[in-house]
């Protein structure tokens, strides 16, 4: 394995530490606090000129900009180039203390805002991040204060002297740092460009484009965390041929071990692609009916209207017997079934079944709902009542109520009898006792 470096600006040696802090005693001090000033304020108007330019002022999950105008990183990043140029034009005409601080800051600071948005933009449900974001800012900001007082290079020399053999390969503490560094920043930044990507894909899509676009998102996503796997393990110094064995494993591994795992990733791709069930759909699975919310790679989530959610793995859906209620038409018909008496008015109960039906808003008028006098029943004259809704996501159970609700009151408003189950109990007399002797 070999020891990559890493391109930082050379810092104050240790025998000029107190002349650098007495730098901060000279009278041109103060022309650098001006200088530094100017640049944080046109990195302000810049930052938001180019939010309002792009379009994202609203855009509460933006890793350049963020919820307010300093929270994401294109602040900070202006700034560190502004600074970065006031530092080379004072350079030539002043001895420079603050910028001497100001740019190790700015350059922690970049680095914890990039790491940090991009893990809550890729992540934003994971209970991890937390930690995660302040183990990035303990290790930027111990290696600013490292850079300052001129104690990188020390540290480094150091780590770079704790070493230890594995096989043919020697290996130090400084080289696994650094690699570690490299992957974390190579996989970061693989994370940024496949969450500017998805957003950008979902941001115009509606209705069945939606499903396709996330399709190619995921997979958008797992391409380029594998390329930046790739591209990190060849920066640390891994020869990738040493992982053909591995390869091999898990390949086997997926073949045994892993094999519904792998059949759910599958058929997540397979629905996306081929659009059978997409996103904003009514299905029923299982016994349980509901709108499908969200496809992931592994799972499907499909929201009841009772508000609760089921994971379905994709798996099922690809194998098991799936009705698909918006597939072809977002309509839905739906009926309910009236019992009267026989002696009641035929054409008034059909009437009236109708009028109920029509009185609620989210019934269709195209087509018409429709009353048919469908069975005769053991106990009455069976009527059934059909109309089509167009809103399905919105509950079928509360409107059916309210239509039986209404044709309930519509009937014993008409004297319409409802009938009870009635049975005719027949007496047959027994055999005539025999006379006593």
């Amino acid at each position: 394995m070999t020891s990559t470096s890493t391109l930082t600006p050379t810092p104050p040696p240790i025998d000029d530490f107190q002349g650098w802090l007495a730098g901060f005693t000279e009278p041109t001090v103060g022309a650098e606090l001006a200088a530094l000033a100017a640049c944080v304020l046109l990195a302000w108007g810049l930052s938001a000129v180019l939010r309002r330019a792009l379009g994202m002022k609203d855009e509460k999950s933006s890793v350049l900009f963020g919820h307010r105008l300093f929270d994401g990183v294109m602040f900070p990043l202006l700034l560190l180039t502004l600074a970065y140029i006031a530092r080379s034009l004072l350079s030539q005409q002043l001895p420079l203390a603050v910028f001497r601080v100001a740019i190790p800051v700015l350059v922690s600071l970049v680095a914890i805002r990039v790491g940090v948005k991009v893990l809550q933009v890729a992540f934003p449900l994971a209970t991890w991040i937390k930690p995660l974001e302040r183990t990035i800012s303990w290790v930027a900001w111990g290696a600013m204060v490292l850079w300052v007082s001129g104690l990188l290079p020390v540290v480094l020399n150091e780590l770079d002297q704790i070493t230890w053999k594995i096989g043919g390969s020697v290996l130090s503490l400084r080289t696994l740092i650094e690699g570690a560094l490299t992957a974390s920043a190579v996989l970061i930044l693989s994370l940024w460009v496949s969450a500017a990507i998805e957003s950008r894909l979902l941001r115009s899509a509606v209705g069945g484009d939606l499903s396709l676009r996330k399709a190619v998102s995921n997979a958008m996503r797992a391409l380029l965390m594998f390329l930046g796997l790739i591209i990190a393990l060849t920066t640390v110094g891994i020869d990738l041929t040493a992982l053909s064995v591995l390869g091999g494993a898990i390949g086997v591994g997926i073949g045994f071990g892993l094999q519904k795992l792998a059949a759910n990733y599958v058929s997540g791709f397979v629905i996306l692609a081929e659009r059978s069930m997409r996103i904003g759909d009514n299905v029923k699975v299982d016994n349980f009916e509901g709108r499908i919310s969200d496809i992931k790679a592994r799972y499907t989530l499909i929201r009841s209207t009772t508000g609760r959610e089921s994971i379905v793995p994709n798996e099922i859906l690809i194998t098991n017997r799936v009705e698909n209620l918006s597939l072809a038409d977002a309509r839905v018909w739906q009926s309910t079934v009236v019992s009267v008496a026989y002696d009641s008015d035929v054409d008034l109960v059909r009437r009236l079944l109708t009028d109920a039906a029509l009185a609620q808003p989210r019934v269709m008028r195209d087509p018409a709902p429709s009353a048919a006098l469908s069975a005769f029943g053991a106990d009455g004259l069976e009527f059934t009542l059909g109309y089509w809704i167009a809103d399905p996501e919105n509950g079928q159970l509360n409107l059916r109520s309210d239509i039986n609700m209404a044709i309930l009151k519509s009937l014993r408003g008409n004297g319409i009898e409802i009938p009870y189950p009635q049975r005719i109990v027949h007496m047959k007399p027994g055999p005539a006792p025999e006379p006593r002797a």
